[in-house]
């Protein structure tokens, strides 16, 4: 499988048979642009919540199947769980629910947190099950912050840890850059990487983090 990042929560996942992208933006909300259109085909198209900068699934191109909140789902053999979660640390009260999906594709289980804004319950870790890839906020602001994401880490065990939602060149929010993420995972300056590709057996015995350039 791999994994391709176009800024913001907008990540590809690309199987031997199954494509699913996942938060798709609008471009003048953030300050990004998208892909081009055939970057845009998918079999799959999630939003993790409502805001503009992860619910433009009208850009995705194709006869995609539309996942939009929580409960389980199978499309062409890619099994995915939806766990409802809130955006911030208030229990919704300051931006409302938000989903994260634990997607299947290949034998690799990645979690997307959307915008995650708290800790996860133990509850919330026993409905997302075992992850091998995460993708994570790392900014702050608007999600959790560097050291709330690395304790988010630690709850989840993954083999992958891969940071998103933080500040990159043309972006019009104010976020944390990714280096404060790193400093807390105890890693030092990492190389980012146009894709990341996975196979099962190729999954490290440790935890690993990733970064990816905004392609």
């Amino acid at each position: 499988m791999d994994i391709i990042w176009f800024g913001q929560a907008m990540f590809k996942l690309k199987g031997k048979q199954t494509q699913a992208i996942i938060d798709p933006f609008y471009s003048e909300f953030t300050g990004l642009k998208l892909p081009k259109p055939s970057e845009l085909i998918a079999d799959l198209a999630l939003k993790t919540h409502d805001h503009e900068d992860h619910s433009n699934l009208k850009a995705i191109e194709g006869n995609s199947v539309k996942i939009e909140g929580p409960g389980e789902y199978e499309v062409k053999g890619v099994a995915v769980t939806g766990v409802s979660v809130f955006h911030d640390s208030k229990n919704g009260e300051e931006r409302g629910r938000n989903t994260v999906y634990n997607i299947e594709i290949d034998g690799v289980s990645v979690l997307h947190l959307g915008d995650l804004g708290h800790t996860l319950t133990q509850e919330q870790l026993e409905e997302i099950g075992p992850v091998d890839i995460v993708l994570i906020p790392v900014g702050g602001t608007y999600t959790i912050d560097a050291p709330v994401a690395a304790q988010v880490v630690s709850q989840l065990e993954p083999k992958i840890v891969i940071p998103m939602h933080f500040k990159i060149d043309g972006l019009k929010f104010p976020l944390d850059g990714v280096d404060l993420f790193l400093k807390e995972m105890g890693v030092g300056s990492i190389e980012p990487q146009n894709k990341f590709s996975i196979t099962k057996d190729k999954l490290p015995d440790e935890t690993q983090v990733i970064v990816l350039n905004k392609v």
